[in-house]
């Protein structure tokens, strides 16, 4: 009895132990990566100040910019918000997190259109495409307020004991991109 006992222990401290190194490992990349973000403000230096961009992978011909190292420079603008608003979505633990999908998308919108050669205004119509996201995220964040202060005047429970009730919580990355699918 004393064995089963000291291997049910052992197997115990040995799941909890590689649960800590694999939170340890994805917390030190995450925080790795917000570390170089000033580095990648000034990634666009590296790149030329002409209108061909031809290196060993690729070829790259700005039509509309005129200048790659204006094009890299616009990209990083846009990239890098991206970038922390991604890590801020994917570790918020409060129930208005969906909230942080907006300014997600405004920039993969953004994105995308700076690469779009053909579209001669830039920036121009990212309100209408944002449109039917909003309409679907603005009326739940609301309606999951509304539920909020429903149960707060209703109960004795305070704001903290609400977020964790609304919060929903994936295992991992993927289970939270999952979750939208």
């Amino acid at each position: 009895m004393d064995r089963l006992l000291h291997r049910l222990t052992k197997s115990k401290k040995s799941k909890s132990q590689e649960v800590i190194r694999k939170r340890f490992f994805q917390g030190t990349v995450i925080a790795i990566s917000m570390a170089i973000v000033p580095y990648l403000f000034s990634l666009y230096e590296s790149v030329p100040d002409t209108a061909v961009w031809d290196t060993f992978l690729f070829t790259y011909e700005s039509k509309q910019w005129e200048n790659v190292q204006l094009l890299v420079w616009i990209f990083t603008g846009k990239a890098i918000p991206l970038l922390l608003l991604l890590f801020w979505f994917f570790t918020c633990r409060h129930w208005w997190y969906h909230a942080i999908l907006v300014p997600i998308i405004m920039y993969a919108i953004q994105i995308f259109s700076l690469f779009n050669e053909d579209q001669a205004k830039y920036d121009e119509y990212q309100f209408l495409y944002m449109l039917p996201v909003m309409a679907i995220i603005i009326p739940s964040i609301y309606l999951i307020r509304a539920k909020a202060f429903n149960k707060i005047n209703n109960a004795d429970k305070t704001m903290e004991e609400l977020e964790e009730e609304f919060m929903i919580k994936p295992k991992t990355i993927w289970g939270k991109v999952k979750q939208y699918f």
